[in-house]
Parts: structure tokens; sequence; C-alpha cells
């Protein structure tokens, strides 16, 4: 959003749009209502630092592709969440240039997103998941932490089930400068690695669990409930969330 008023400014400095045209231009600045029925916060982004992301949910495949389209034609990139599969296979036949992550329940455009595996084992913000089943959410806050440009890795499967597995990456884990960690069942992983490392956690409950587990309630109450400094809790399965925060943390 930056970007595109400082492109207008420069249009008006060289002639090429008058201070009338910039004027009809910026009073959509603030937001854009569209015929779909949406209200897009085009000027989130300026005010924020992190510009307005699409949560698919309760969307129809007319409102994303044109909330999508137009946040493109204000000169920004688009992350869309939560997309099923149909959603996100009609949005990645609407926008061909664009990057669909099924497993993480992402389309990108405009921003390359890359979530393939191998993924980085070293960088700033590591995200952690204590088993294979939790993937879809610590990917869509990697996806999330990509589109926000950090500097974000993955560790995955590494839960209490077997300590063991986090031997290799505790060096990686004490360089990071901050982690998010994402489990079902009990919920206990951030608990073990807030005693162990001295960073902060961004802890993430995800619905992975039988009976007991309640949807993720017990991994939260676990993560809320922890005896380790340092752990702040996001919500279930909030991925996005969790990668939206550490951007901020580390501005």
């Amino acid at each position: 959003m930056e970007q595109s008023i400082l492109n207008i400014l420069h249009q008006v400095a060289h002639g090429e749009k008058t201070p009338e045209q910039a004027l009809d231009h910026l009073k959509l600045a603030p937001y854009q209502q569209l015929a779909s029925g949406l209200c897009l916060d085009t000027n989130r982004g300026l005010r924020t630092g992190q510009g307005e992301v699409v949560f698919a949910p309760g969307k129809n495949d007319t409102q994303l592709q044109e909330a999508t389209a137009k946040l493109a034609d204000h000169g920004q990139p688009v992350l869309v969440t939560r997309l099923t599969q149909e959603q996100g296979l009609n949005l990645a036949q609407a926008f061909p240039q664009g990057k669909l992550c099924s497993q993480a329940g992402l389309f990108c455009l405009g921003q390359d997103l890359d979530l393939d595996p191998p993924w980085p084992s070293q960088a700033q913000v590591l995200i952690v998941t204590a088993g294979a089943s939790d993937l879809p959410v610590a990917l869509e806050a990697l996806g999330t932490g990509l589109f926000f440009d950090l500097d974000i890795g993955l560790i995955s499967d590494v839960g209490v089930a077997g300590l063991h597995r986090l031997t290799p990456h505790l060096a990686a884990l004490q360089k990071a400068r901050l982690l998010i960690v994402v489990a079902g069942m009990e919920g206990a992983l951030p608990s073990v690695l807030g005693g162990m490392l001295g960073k902060p956690i961004i802890a993430v409950p995800t619905s992975v669990g039988y009976g007991v587990s309640m949807h993720g309630l017990t991994a939260l109450a676990g993560m809320l409930s922890s005896c380790a400094p340092g752990i702040a809790v996001v919500n279930i399965d909030n991925g996005f969330g969790a990668a939206a925060m550490a951007d901020k943390l580390l501005l």
C-alpha cells in the first residue's frame, strides 16, 4: 500500500496524473466496498505493517476471487487462508500465476510461497511440531511467515512420545530468536521447550487427538497451564495468528 501511494505521488510530480485524479484514487485508500458484499481494508498495511489477509470460510468463490483481484489491483501481494480443496482449486484456476498450498489451506498471489519440503531447519523463527498430524497448522504458520518476509523454518514430528528426536535440532533452536510450537493431544511440547531453551515461545494448540482431547481444548488448557515461563498461547489451530504475532514481535 505504501508503494502504491508513492507511485501516485510520483505520477502527480511528473504530470502523469492531476492532483484531482490522485485525490479520487486516494479516497479509496481507507477501504473499498465490493459488489459482492465485501469491504476491503486496503489501507491496513500502511496503518499496521500487515496488509489485509482474506479469510476464506463463509465466502463464496465470487467473493474470494473479487477480493483477491482487488487487493492485487492495489499493488499488494494477496494471501487467502483456510481454503477448502474446492475453493483453492477454483482460485488457482482463476489466478494461474498464483500459488496454491493445499495442505496449508493457503493461496498466494504476487509473492513466491514455496512450502514444499525439505523446509529450512535453521532460521530466526523456527516452527516445531509435536507430530506430523500437526503439519497443516504448522504449514499455515510457515506460509504466513514467508508471506510476511520472515526468516522462518520448520522442524517436524519431534513430540514428547520420542523426545530424543529433538537432540539434533537443539543448536538451531538455541540460535533462533523465537519459536512457534505446534502440538495437539495433551499439548506438552511448548512446556518441554520452555524448560530447555531461553527463547520466547508462541504455542499453538491443534485439534489433533482422541476423545478427551476435545478438538484441541485439552492442548489449549495444558499450554495455558504451563509451569514454564515465557510461553504465550494463540487459539486452536491458529497457525496464521502465531506467525502474524511473530512478525510483529520481530519488527
